[in-house]
């Protein structure tokens, strides 16, 4: 279930419009930036979470020359933006668990709109560590059926060799799930065997979903993801609500 959701959300969030892409470049452009910082370096061959950033900026179609300009500032001398990551927990209608992952430049600013969305949704922030045992963190890589033509037991057998932990089939696409620590070398040796990847992330998975049948319920949750999705701070928001 969890491959068709995700993949279903994914489909949806591509097709939104360009003041939300705005945004998303904005985001995924201080991904980019931690990466080189953090990871090594701006060449991608020997920093191997730069080469996930750019993996993600392609999928979600950023300009090459949008990507190189954000390396080329964060490797730059003059370059002083200092951004921290900072995870919150909490809770949204009926229980339902929310992880939000931020970076930022002033966490004032991010604890402030963080606990704005929660509240305005009914929901409150929690302490740490307070939901995040509900869900497995792993690498995922999602597949549209209608983008490729391999046969599925081939495609499974190529995830596996390459280090996957698991490979499941949905209505409409494919889902390869790797521990976080071989997320990376999966991701690189299906994309140099030209697999088309919808999106490929670390990501964290609920073991449980939580149906909400209050309509007042949905409103609410959809007001803080909603909330949370607008922040530039937010680069990740999971949560356990099933959406279907």
């Amino acid at each position: 279930m969890s491959g068709h959701s995700k993949f279903a959300n994914i489909k949806h969030k591509k097709e939104r419009n360009d003041a939300a892409k705005g945004k998303i470049f904005t985001k995924i452009g201080r991904e980019i930036t931690v990466a080189v910082k953090e990871g090594g370096g701006p060449d991608p061959t020997s920093n191997s979470r730069l080469r996930d950033a750019i993996a993600k900026a392609k999928s979600n179609n950023m300009p090459n020359d949008t990507i190189d300009r954000n390396i080329k500032r964060a490797a730059g001398e003059g370059a002083s933006d200092n951004y921290e990551h900072i995870t919150y927990e909490g809770y949204g209608p009926s229980g339902t668990a929310i992880i939000v992952k931020t970076l930022t430049d002033n966490k004032n600013r991010t604890a402030s709109n963080v606990k704005n969305a929660f509240s305005k949704g009914n929901g409150n922030v929690g302490t740490p560590g307070c939901v995040s045992f509900m869900f497995d963190e792993k690498g995922q890589i999602l597949i549209s059926k209608e983008d490729c033509d391999m046969d599925a037991d081939e495609l499974m057998m190529l995830a596996l060799d390459a280090g996957a932990e698991d490979f499941n089939e949905e209505e409409d696409s494919f889902e390869v799930l790797t521990a976080p620590e071989d997320f990376s070398d999966v991701r690189l040796k299906l994309e140099e065997a030209q697999i088309p990847m919808t999106d490929a992330e670390v990501t964290m998975i609920p073991q449980t979903y939580v149906e909400l049948t209050k309509e007042e319920d949905v409103k609410n949750i959809q007001k803080t993801l909603d909330l949370l999705e607008e922040d530039d701070d937010v680069q990740d928001v999971y949560h356990n609500w099933n959406e279907e």
